[in-house]
């Protein structure tokens, strides 16, 4: 039986939880005051960029392992949004905050050129139906948006374990010429055996599902 979350009401996100819809109005292209980095106190540190945070656990898990990195997930679930934000802020997290957006809708109007250190796409949502598939987060234009907000030198890191979204990543990324496809390393907190270390990995770890998992390392433009 899945535990269910707690009430809203006893959820705090001060401080740690953000949300799109009461920014201030996007621009015609991203601008300077728009730059999510500016919500840390460090924002000159290495700036990392979670895609379907769920309840948080890779970023709870990761961010105190690198405490010289700011970490930002973004999450569409409220609820599962304001979970994590109230995490993080329970746990006096300086270097995480949460986001309650459309993940790709906020990376083009928001996020400022050559300002992600490294992009986290773990267990996204397969959309298997045929109709669906242009809500996945991988597309061919995304790449190309992705690459825009990476740094140079800066990475993409994917991990599924759904054999027909691998599939679809591969050839996106097989045409893709703005980034080099590296092996994947397993995540800093990821225990033994583990690719990242999520709460979706642990639950289907027992019953053999295969996971796999690639790193995309932006090329600079010819």
């Amino acid at each position: 039986m899945t535990r269910s979350l707690p009430s809203a009401t006893r959820l705090d996100v001060t401080g740690y939880g953000y949300q799109a819809e009461a920014l201030p109005p996007a621009g015609e292209a991203p601008r300077p005051e728009d730059d999510p980095r500016r919500w840390f106190e460090h924002p000159e540190r290495p700036f990392e960029l979670e895609i379907g945070s769920g309840k948080g656990t890779f970023l709870i898990q990761e961010a105190p392992q690198r405490p010289e990195h700011n970490f930002l997930g973004i999450e569409w679930m409220m609820a599962f949004w304001r979970y994590a934000a109230d995490r993080a802020r329970r746990r006096g997290m300086q270097n995480v905050r949460m986001l309650h957006a459309d993940a790709v809708e906020f990376i083009r109007q928001r996020v400022v050129n050559e300002s992600i250190h490294t992009f986290h796409l773990y267990f996204s949502d397969p959309w298997p139906k045929s109709r669906h598939h242009r809500r996945r987060v991988v597309q061919d234009d995304t790449l190309q948006e992705f690459h825009r907000v990476i740094e140079p030198g800066g990475t993409l890191r994917i991990v599924t374990d759904h054999d027909e979204l691998w599939a679809w990543y591969e050839e996106h990324v097989a045409r893709c010429p703005l980034f080099e496809r590296e092996s994947y390393e397993p995540c800093v907190s990821a225990k033994p055996g583990e690719l990242v270390g999520s709460n979706f990995e642990r639950k289907f770890i027992p019953e053999g599902r295969h996971f796999r998992g690639m790193t995309l390392r932006r090329r600079s433009p010819v």
